[in-house]
């Protein structure tokens, strides 16, 4: 099964993350099918915290891949966001 969830980046204490499609057995850091957005936690004001690729994240779902449960939550407050 392909999910769509957050792999960890970034240096010791200064967290980044980046949302992949991947195989739902591959490691959380391990390989992945394509690289959809990222999240960055700690972004400063000026900066972004949240990207994804809307059309990917459409069709990833549609040959169904499935969220992670943060990734779903960070979609959602996304959306919530460019709709105000």
């Amino acid at each position: 099964m392909v999910v769509i969830r957050l792999a960890r980046g970034g240096a010791k204490k200064r967290p980044f993350f980046n949302i992949v499609a991947t195989d739902s057995r591959s490691r959380r850091d391990g390989r992945f099918i394509e690289r959809i957005g990222y999240y960055n936690p700690l972004a400063a004001d000026n900066e972004q915290a949240f990207r994804v690729a809307e059309d990917r994240l459409t069709y990833w779902q549609g040959v169904g891949a499935q969220l992670s449960p943060t990734v779903a939550r960070l979609v959602r407050e996304g959306s919530k966001k460019a709709a105000a």
